[in-house]
């Protein structure tokens, strides 16, 4: 019998097997119906057979199944995290590259200048007049003295919200300031361009926009609220619009530095030292002039702190913002001082609006807690850690929701249940982990992570009472899945939070519903089978008789 179920396995495995030959010849040889009958059954049991090999090789790689599933979900983490890593590191060293270029091209300008002053400086005056002759509405520019022409070229302004092209414009960089020009669709003899705004150095940042195919060889120039992207006609001109426009804005600084200096001694100074005691109101004044606010760095904070703001450079603006501090510490409160903290506070209320939406439940919540650790660090080091916790929480709740509400319910509840527990209190130990890491020093904090734990632990129960105990399950399975959850929320005693009280008091009302109602159907099922017993009284009269009965 095992040999002809062989033969039978090896024909209808082969590579050349014919069903409809197969039937025909069995067909021929077979007596009757009962040799038919025979063949099928014979069919049949191998189909069963293999049917039966298929599901034990289900059952047997479904935990690797398991396990292959959560590597790929921690591989596809992983690889976020080094994807954001990587980003960041090119941003680096494409700053570096572009600090270098601009840092020999300003000696190379110094020293074209040192040698060709006059004359650089007459041919860029004359220039410019000449080009203003074609703005219209452009005359009254070069009534400022000094005023020259650094660089100019044509420029396709596109929306900031769409990226969508708006017009073309002609852009004129001078030595103080940035003139926007748009094309004349009707030319009006030499007249070629409308003046549409002009910008001073001082009050806007340029910001490098990397290529987006077909979005690319574009620059930012930011003002305070307001923006606007240009697109150069290639790469090259895009580089040159970009060193120029910082080596003009440095020199500006520069100039206006050196003639703040020029300027001090020639203000009053009092030679006589006076007797009137009420001339102490004096002082302060005497106090302004002790603080040197002439460095570079001073002067160009606060566009460095816009540029590291638009280039995500958190860490780097923070960095600016604790030197200064460092600076400022044993320093009086002058009025340029005052006016400063102005301009810097208001970059650090910015800083900290890029922060907190990095934050919010809205950005992409990939990557586990350890994706929020850049902007919480950054928030904590402004003096923000309230702040940081808050949002820090909300966005690993929103993470546990948006899990839970992800996770299939497919099978039976007993193996949902264990899928449940193993992605919430996974979560929840990699959040205390990550937590105690970022909040180290800030003891305070720990009471809002356990009211935030407990919150988490009603969502949890929600979701799990919804699954064994709405559901009507068995009570052996409801007591099954309790014993799970109960094992998950054990092991974060590791990190000495113990939840195991909060689970029981949030499940002892579905619990005692459970075994009340399971009371209730162990009655009525003992009711209806007293009620179909059929008994009835015998009178055997003898002892012998009761024996029998018995045998």
């Amino acid at each position: 019998m095992a040999e002809t179920g062989n033969r039978l396995r090896k024909l209808l495995e082969s590579p050349n097997f014919d069903p409809q030959n197969y039937v025909k010849q069995l067909s021929q040889q077979s007596d009757g119906d009962r040799d038919l009958q025979e063949h099928r059954q014979k069919i049949q049991n191998l189909a069963d057979e293999t049917a039966q090999n298929l599901k034990k090789n289900v059952y047997k790689n479904y935990r690797q199944f398991i396990e292959t599933a959560k590597e790929i979900s921690y591989l596809e983490s992983e690889m976020y995290q080094l994807s954001h890593i990587l980003t960041e590191q090119k941003s680096i060293m494409e700053s570096i590259t572009q600090a270098l270029l601009s840092t020999d091209k300003d000696e190379t300008s110094k020293e074209m200048q040192a040698a060709f002053p006059k004359e650089t400086e007459e041919v860029k005056q004359r220039t410019l007049t000449s080009l203003l002759e074609k703005v219209e509405g452009g005359k009254n520019i070069m009534d400022t003295p000094g005023r020259h022409l650094v660089y100019n070229g044509d420029l396709v302004e596109f929306d900031v919200d769409n990226m969508s092209p708006i017009q073309k414009v002609h852009a004129f960089l001078m030595n103080d300031c940035l003139l926007i020009a748009t094309w004349l669709p009707n030319r009006r003899g030499t007249v070629k361009y409308k003046y549409n705004a002009l910008y001073d150095l001082e009050s806007f940042a340029v910001v490098n926009v990397k290529d987006n195919p077909p979005m690319k060889d574009m620059f930012k120039i930011l003002m305070f609220p307001d923006s606007r992207i240009f697109q150069a006609e290639n790469s090259k001109i895009k580089k040159e619009w970009l060193e120029i426009l910082d080596e003009t804005k440095k020199n500006k600084v520069t100039k206006d530095t050196h003639k703040k200096v020029e300027e001090a001694p020639s203000s009053p100074v009092r030679a006589e030292v006076s007797t009137n005691p009420f001339d102490v109101d004096d002082e302060p004044a005497g106090a302004e002039e002790s603080v040197d606010l002439s460095p570079e760095w001073i002067q160009e904070l606060p566009e460095d702190l816009d540029v590291c703001i638009a280039q995500r450079d958190f860490e780097g603006a923070v960095d600016l913002l604790d030197k200064l501090n460092e600076y400022l510490k044993d320093q009086p409160v002058t009025q340029r001082v005052k006016e400063l903290r102005l301009k810097v506070d208001e970059r650090v209320r910015q800083l900290t609006e890029v922060l907190v939406f990095e934050l919010s439940p809205d950005r992409s919540l990939r990557g586990g807690p350890k994706a929020t650790r850049r902007a919480v660090s950054q928030l904590i080091r402004l003096g923000q850690s309230t702040k940081a916790c808050e949002l820090f929480l909300k966005n690993r709740a929103a993470a546990v929701q948006t899990a839970i509400r992800q996770l299939r319910i497919e099978g039976a509840t007993l193996l949902y249940i264990h899928k449940l527990c193993n992605i919430f209190f996974t979560s929840l130990l990699e959040t205390a982990k990550e937590f105690e890491m970022d909040f180290a020093g800030n003891t305070g904090c720990y009471s809002a992570f356990v009211v935030w734990s407990r919150s988490a632990m009603r969502m949890f129960v929600d979701a799990f009472t919804k699954q064994v105990f709405d559901s009507k399950e068995s009570l052996s399975t409801a007591a099954e899945c309790v014993k799970v959850a109960k094992e998950h929320c054990q092991q974060l005693t590791e990190i000495g939070l113990d939840l195991t009280f909060t689970l029981q008091s949030l499940l002892v009302k579905d619990i005692k519903a459970a075994l009340l109602s399971y009371k209730d159907i162990i009655m009525e099922a003992t009711k209806h089978r007293n009620s179909e017993e059929m008994w009835r009284r015998m009178n055997l009269m003898t002892p012998e008789a009761l024996t029998k009965l018995k045998v």
